[in-house]
């Protein structure tokens, strides 16, 4: 009888009663939608409603949703191995993964170290650069970051991330951290000036960085010449560069990485999200051979000791395996440029709109602001996600940031009715 009473209720309404969503205030939210479907780019509710995914559900199906040749690669894999612990184990998915990454990952990668997700890995690229100083014997225990970067959740990718939204509570128990504006073009030389007297006045171990592009701070772009001399300073004075490309990673500037459009590159790189084409959680951080070095020793204590239970799974290899695949096949090469193309020209119609503000794009990426003050969440906000949603397109914005960010298997007619939805916006709001 009880299974009979809870079927009658909805999915929303059973939703409510032991569910806690991320980044909500539940006494002020509305309720969750119910999603029964995802195919390509298209998103479809309970109720048949169907709605284009135009941020790639947060940055991750990149392919598109249930994309048959990632779920072909992980069925076989299901049927042979799914799960093995990767201490004192390996296993083939992962060795295979591993060497084609080398081959995308920026020059200098050599070595990798599985984790969970995004924030566990940037989690990771702060410890390497930590503890590769303390195993050397150098007295250097600050990181530098950007200002307004985000990094994570966990305690240390909150520490170096600069959203007090998210930290506020837990500030009293973080890592040492410096921060520097980012490079506008502008700047460039106050930035510099300022690393240089923070260099001179820190032990600094590490500079963890958004290249290029710093996602949650709404999408806010930086100079490219800039960080590349961030970068070789923190080369000259041996602090190691830590790229967070968990959101920038996997082709989304319109290059495999953020980190290739500079001469600079990290010593480490953290990455999820698309790592896995949207079909499984993973995370990975990378770092060069002079980092693995550090770690390499008779002391057993100078080992990364650093573990999850589901490190390298076989499964989540199997995806970010084929997703890699399909990354570097000329087919999604050439949907990529077409939307970076297709940004381009979005760019400029919207540029001359008397209510946007700062259109700009970097490969699939768009985004502008309207001319209008909003709370990060609520107010505006919300209202341009429930038209945004009443007509069939997901985006989320960021306060006035409005943003895409779509499968590369968009279609030109699906692009189209994005933009077109956005425009329409601006006639409402």
């Amino acid at each position: 009888m009880r299974d009979i009473e809870v079927e009658k209720e909805s999915l929303e309404e059973r939703d409510k009663k032991h569910l806690w969503h991320p980044l909500t205030q539940h006494k002020t939210s509305v309720g969750m939608l119910p999603i029964k479907k995802a195919k390509g780019c298209i998103l479809t509710d309970e109720d048949g409603k169907e709605y284009i995914d135009g941020i790639s559900s947060w940055y991750t199906a990149v392919y598109g949703h249930c994309n048959e040749y990632i779920t072909t690669k992980v069925a076989a894999q299901m049927q042979n191995l799914d799960q093995v612990v990767f201490s004192g184990f390996t296993h083939r998915p992962a060795i295979e993964l591993s060497e084609a990454l080398i081959e995308i990952l920026p020059a200098g990668q050599q070595k990798l170290f599985f984790n969970d997700n995004g924030s566990t890995a940037t989690e990771i690229g702060i410890k390497m650069a930590l503890q590769y100083h303390h195993n050397l014997g150098n007295d250097r225990k600050v990181m530098l970051a950007f200002e307004e970067g985000f990094h994570g959740d966990t305690f240390g990718a909150m520490s170096v991330s600069g959203l007090s939204v998210y930290n506020g509570a837990f500030k009293d128990h973080f890592i040492r951290v410096e921060r520097i504006p980012v490079p506008t073009g502008e700047n460039n030389e106050e930035v510099i000036s300022t690393l240089k007297e923070l260099i001179e006045d820190h032990h600094i171990a590490g500079f963890i960085y958004e290249p290029l592009i710093q996602g949650a701070a709404a999408m806010k772009f930086h100079d490219a010449d800039g960080l590349n001399e961030i970068l070789k300073i923190c080369r000259e004075n041996d602090i190691v560069r830590v790229a967070d490309e968990v959101m920038t990673g996997f082709g989304k500037t319109g290059k495999y990485f953020a980190s290739d459009y500079m001469e600079e590159k990290p010593d480490v790189v953290c990455m999820s999200k698309a790592l896995t084409a949207g079909l499984l959680p993973m995370g990975l951080t990378s770092c060069s051979q002079k980092i693995y070095d550090a770690f390499y020793s008779e002391d057993i204590a100078k080992g990364l000791f650093h573990g999850h239970t589901y490190t390298a799974n076989p499964l989540a290899c199997a995806a970010a395996l084929a997703g890699v695949e399909l990354l570097v096949s000329e087919e999604m090469q050439v949907n990529i440029q077409n939307i970076t193309k297709a940004n381009i020209d979005f760019v400029t119609k919207l540029n001359a709109h008397p209510k946007v503000t700062n259109a700009r794009s970097m490969g699939v990426i768009f985004a502008f602001e309207l001319d209008v003050q909003t709370d990060r969440y609520g107010g505006l906000r919300n209202q341009l996600f429930k038209f945004f949603m009443d007509n069939g397109v997901f985006l989320r914005p960021l306060g006035n940031t409005i943003y895409i960010l779509p499968p590369y298997v968009i279609s030109e007619k699906e692009l189209q009715r994005v933009y077109s939805v956005i425009e329409d916006s601006l006639s409402v709001f």
